[in-house]
């Protein structure tokens, strides 16, 4: 390993805690990896949408990059609804205002990197 490099890290499923997200009943977020684990630039979390839920509208302070594992909802990016499903990939640029609904009877999954430092949300009338 290089100089200044950062120490791999492999952390176990089990070791991930899920926790409900205060702004949407129904969402929940586990941390994956982020500078807590070494991770020196992005952090990586897993959030899961349940069967009727809905994230507000709003935006972030940070660029976001999403992977949706697994299930179908729908995703509102600047005025526009689009249905995602698993293997759909998703740039949300920051300060662009989104907001997830799931319609679905099924749990929604998906991955987000972000980098890593302060995000300010805020919710959009």
């Amino acid at each position: 390993m290089s100089e200044g490099s950062t120490t791999p890290v492999l952390k176990r499923s089990d070791e991930i805690t899920y926790e409900p997200v205060d702004a949407a009943d129904g969402l929940s977020k586990g941390v994956l990896l982020d500078e807590a684990d070494g991770a020196p630039n992005f952090a990586i979390r897993r959030f899961t949408l349940d069967p009727g839920a809905e994230v507000p509208k709003h935006t972030n302070a940070v660029e976001h990059e999403q992977y949706v594992l697994s299930g179908e909802y729908v995703v509102g990016i600047d005025g526009e609804e689009h249905v995602v499903s698993a293997g759909d990939a998703l740039l949300i640029p920051a300060g662009v205002p989104h907001w997830y609904r799931n319609e679905s009877d099924e749990t929604g999954a998906f991955v987000c990197a972000v980098p890593n430092g302060d995000d300010t949300i805020e919710l959009v009338d």
